[in-house]
């Protein structure tokens, strides 16, 4: 493995990286909004425009040696039977083996069991959360396995709010602090912009993926720049705190021209390892023929 500069874009922090890959004969097309990991190669992950709520189960063995993942499977759809609500991010808590699902249409995190059927149970959401704009909301989710704690955040600020609000919650599903984070500005009126992901390290971090997104009205010529920061969301930085300080961990862009289409709106982020990260793109069901259900695995340097 060597050190090296992402190929598909301008990079801003060296890291060790891998090509995009896709699967389009293993998986199905997708509007893959989260992942994350439930045993040593299989993931659950989330469609926000799957016909039902749930989630699916990929089989993917990863070659962290060659970057690469080796093989793909399609393990199916696990479906709750309720109507689809939007679902954006996915975590899974090792104590219950359940799965934990957001929901931007409804804004609520519901548990699952890992053949898809709810349990009754959910996250005891604030009132502010509810009333997130539509589009905007509960965006991201994460479970930490070592302070047992869930977060979860919107997409953009609250309504009457200028930065974000990342809710905590214990292992009895009750709310408890709240820490703050200040996206990145747009880099332009014309660019979609927000976090559309978080996701616990094995150290008690939390690693937060910001995009900006410009697209085109006939495509061609649309960015995705994103950005890796991680935080450290320590017990003493507590509910409406001093703003957790983030660091670039890596930035890049994904582009469609003429000439390539590794456009890529990576929606999706997990640890694959300790100094591995998996990242999934949503095609918006591999739009036109032209887009793609991207995976990147990556390495970045110390964080």
């Amino acid at each position: 493995m060597k050190q090296t500069f992402l190929t598909i874009a301008a990079l801003l922090v060296p890291l060790f990286v891998f090509s995009q890959q896709h699967f389009h004969r293993a998986l199905p097309p997708g509007n893959y909004s989260g992942i994350c990991r439930i045993a040593a190669d299989t993931f659950a992950v989330v469609d926000d425009k799957a016909p039902t709520d749930g989630f699916y189960l990929f089989r993917l063995v990863a070659d962290t040696l060659r970057g690469r993942i080796t093989e793909a499977q399609n393990l199916g759809y696990r479906s709750s039977g309720q109507p689809n609500r939007d679902m954006e991010g996915v975590c899974y808590r090792p104590s219950t083996r359940t799965l934990f699902v957001s929901g931007e249409s409804d804004n609520a995190v519901y548990e699952y069991t890992l053949d898809g059927q709810r349990t009754g149970r959910s996250l005891a959401m604030p009132t502010a959360f509810r009333h997130a704009a539509k589009n905007l909301g509960l965006e991201s989710l994460t479970y930490d396995t070592s302070s047992h704690r869930f977060f979860v955040t919107t997409e953009r600020p609250l309504p009457g709010d200028s930065l974000l609000r990342i809710q905590t919650f214990g292992d009895d599903l009750q709310p408890q602090c709240q820490y703050l984070y200040k996206p990145d500005a747009p880099l332009s009126p014309s660019h979609h912009h927000g976090v559309s992901e978080l996701c616990a390290t094995d150290d008690g971090r939390l690693l937060v993926l910001e995009r900006q997104l410009r697209v085109p009205r006939r495509g061609l010529g649309a960015s995705a720049r994103i950005s890796i920061y991680v935080v450290e969301p320590t017990p003493t930085v507590s509910s409406y705190g001093p703003l957790l300080r983030k660091t670039l961990v890596t930035q890049f862009t994904t582009r469609l021209t003429l000439t390539s289409r590794k456009y890529a709106n990576y929606e999706g982020l997990c640890c694959l390892s300790p100094r591995h990260l998996l990242l999934v793109a949503d095609s918006q069901n591999r739009y036109r023929h032209v887009l793609n259900d991207w995976f990147l695995l990556l390495t970045p340097g110390e964080y």
